[in-house]
C-alpha cells in the first residue's frame, strides 16, 4: 500500500496549476486530464459529471512520488473559506529550507498570509519554523523548516 494523491477542486485549474509549479517547484505530470461519462458518473457519484485538470508530481520524492491533484468540475459548488480548526481536511504542508523565501514566493504569485512566521522547539521532535498561508483559491497551506 503506498499514498497516491492530494484532490483540490479548483474554479480555475489551469491558474492553480501554474501557482504550485511556480511557488513549490511541482511538475505536471502527463497526460492533463479531460474526464466525463459514465465511469466518472458512476465513480464519482455526480450526474452528468465532467472534469479537467493535471496531476503535479509534489518535490522530494523522484518520480513515482504522490501527486497533487487539481481538477476543475464543469459545475462547481462554491463555500465559504475554511479555517485552519474546521472538521475534515485542514491543509496540505510543504517542508522547506526558507520559510520566509518560500512565504514571499507564494505572495509574489497570487497566495496570501493566514498567520505570521514562529518559532517553537519541539520536546523530542526537534525546532519548527512554520506559517500558514493560502493558495490564490484560498486553500490552506503550511510552510515549515524542522532541524
Amino acid at each position: 500500500m503506498r499514498f497516491a494523491h492530494t484532490n483540490i477542486i479548483s474554479t480555475n485549474w489551469k491558474e492553480l496549476v501554474e501557482f504550485y509549479v511556480k511557488t513549490f517547484e511541482c511538475e505536471i505530470v502527463p497526460p492533463i486530464r479531460n474526464q466525463s461519462g459514465e465511469f466518472l458518473e458512476k465513480g464519482t457519484g455526480l450526474k452528468n459529471a465532467k472534469l479537467q485538470g493535471a496531476h503535479l508530481l509534489l518535490p522530494g520524492y523522484g518520480k513515482h512520488g504522490p501527486t497533487l491533484e487539481i481538477y476543475q468540475y464543469e459545475t462547481i459548488e462554491n463555500q465559504e473559506s475554511i479555517s485552519p480548526n474546521k472538521r475534515g481536511f485542514g491543509h496540505i504542508a510543504f517542508e522547506v529550507e526558507s520559510v520566509e523565501k518560500v512565504l514571499s514566493a507564494l505572495l509574489e504569485n497570487g497566495g496570501e498570509k493566514l498567520g505570521e512566521i514562529v518559532n517553537r522547539k519541539i520536546e523530542g521532535a526537534g525546532e519548527i519554523t512554520f506559517v500558514y498561508a493560502r493558495d490564490p483559491e484560498g486553500n490552506i497551506i503550511e510552510l515549515q523548516n524542522w532541524k
